[in-house]
């Protein structure tokens, strides 16, 4: 892991509005290229074609472990949440693995898949874990026996995830309905759609709702006990354009919603009331360059992560050009905004700091400060772009996925904040 060049500190004046501008073109060339190759697959039907694509140089690896049983690109990884020493990945290969962060040593294959595995993640207690297919095919696995307890299918799936306290799950599908599981019993319950795909999904932190954002723009905040939606953002209000990502912060009090409109709403899930809106002003050149860009590429940009600092009030949005902004969100505020030449693929918030960690198509994992605004240090090592990653509960170890078939675990050394 690399350390930037210190640069100085910035003087924070009580009640001073800052916006801090941070360009970084180191990556410049490298970022060109990861954003080329994903253009041209996305020509070929929208699949991923890593296998015979030439990957990135790479200069320098900072991991000090490379996972490498995929055979092809690595789409979703998760952490064990009991002791944050375990990992599952899945990926286009049709495969899932429960394997160790200190060896790599796989403990559980998990076969059976006959799509790309798009989700795989650990339930609450780390007991199991569920991996689900872009077909929906979905397994859920006990970790300690090693052996598949529950699987169901539904039609093409979108997402699944786990209920925050509880051995159960909820997905969304292409068509637009919901489905929620007990597991292993099986006991079901099927959240209608309107006919369009429900982009991304989370329940909320009292486990009885959930809040599922769809491609019409609309996002709805479903009673699960009921199986009725309790409000629907649509309209005027709604986004104008599908949803990428959806996040709720820790007391479940405020939902904030990313979409291909490169827009970010605050939501409030108690009334179904959008309370703001949040989208990083563009500066005069921003707006040249994008007078000389054809209309395709104009506009291709998109929100594409979103999340909310537990120790601060502040929201991070991330978006496909490569820019990220902080916002102070009682005050709906832009604080920093830093412009990458690669675009955001994921961003996480350390869980007990205003550290922001992205993850972008350059294959690097950037650290960033949101109080000062400045880059803390990235990790390097991945030929192909970043396609997700997560941080442990200590902030100690990043483990990324990449197109170039494999997972990275980077082990930070740092001082104490």
């Amino acid at each position: 892991m690399t350390e930037p060049e210190s640069s100085p500190q910035l003087d924070l004046h009580e009640g001073e509005e800052i916006v801090e501008v941070i360009e970084l073109s180191g990556n410049e060339e490298a970022a060109g290229d990861a954003t080329g190759e994903v253009e041209e697959e996305g020509e070929d039907e929208g699949q991923w074609e890593t296998e015979d694509e030439e990957c990135m140089e790479v200069v320098q690896d900072d991991s000090d472990l490379t996972f490498t049983r995929h055979t092809k690109a690595v789409f979703c990884l998760s952490l064990d949440h009991k002791t944050n020493t375990l990992a599952v990945s899945g990926g286009e290969d049709d495969m899932a693995y429960v394997w160790r962060l200190s060896d790599g040593d796989v403990l559980l294959e998990c076969t059976g898949h006959h799509d790309s595995v798009i989700s795989a993640s650990f339930s609450h207690d780390s007991a199991l874990v569920v991996t689900g297919d872009m077909s929906g095919l979905i397994k859920v696995w006990d970790v300690e026996s090693k052996v598949q307890i529950w699987s169901f299918e539904v039609g093409d799936m979108q997402w699944v995830e786990w209920h925050p306290c509880a051995h159960v799950l909820l997905a969304g599908t292409d068509e637009g309905s919901c489905w929620m599981w007990k597991v292993p019993s099986g006991e079901c319950k099927t959240f209608p759609g309107t006919g369009c795909q429900a982009t991304c999904g989370k329940f909320l932190a009292d486990g009885k709702r959930a809040v599922v954002g769809y491609e019409d723009g609309t996002v709805r905040v479903w009673d699960l006990k009921q199986g009725s939606p309790l409000h629907v953002v649509k309209g005027q209000d709604s986004h104008q354009g599908p949803l990428t990502c959806i996040t709720a912060n820790d007391s479940g009090s405020l939902v904030l919603t990313g979409s291909v409109d490169c827009t970010a709403k605050l939501i409030n899930p108690l009334t179904g009331k959008v309370v703001g809106v949040l989208s990083v002003p563009k500066s005069i050149n921003d707006h040249v360059e994008k007078e000389q860009m054809d209309e395709a590429e104009a506009n291709s940009n998109s929100v594409e992560s979103v999340g909310f600092c537990n120790a601060l009030p502040l929201a991070a949005v991330g978006y496909l050009d490569g820019t990220i902004g902080i916002w102070d969100v009682p005050s709906q505020t832009l604080r920093h905004k830093w412009q990458l030449q690669a675009g955001i693929v994921q961003l996480v918030w350390e869980e007990h700091s205003a550290i922001v960690y992205t993850g972008s198509l350059d294959g690097v994992v950037r650290v960033w400060d949101a109080r000062t605004g400045r880059m803390e240090s990235e990790c390097c090592g991945h030929a192909a772009e970043i396609l997700d990653f997560v941080v442990n509960k200590e902030a100690s170890v990043i483990v990324s996925a990449s197109g170039d078939r494999t997972a990275k675990v980077f082990c930070l050394q740092r001082p104490d904040r």
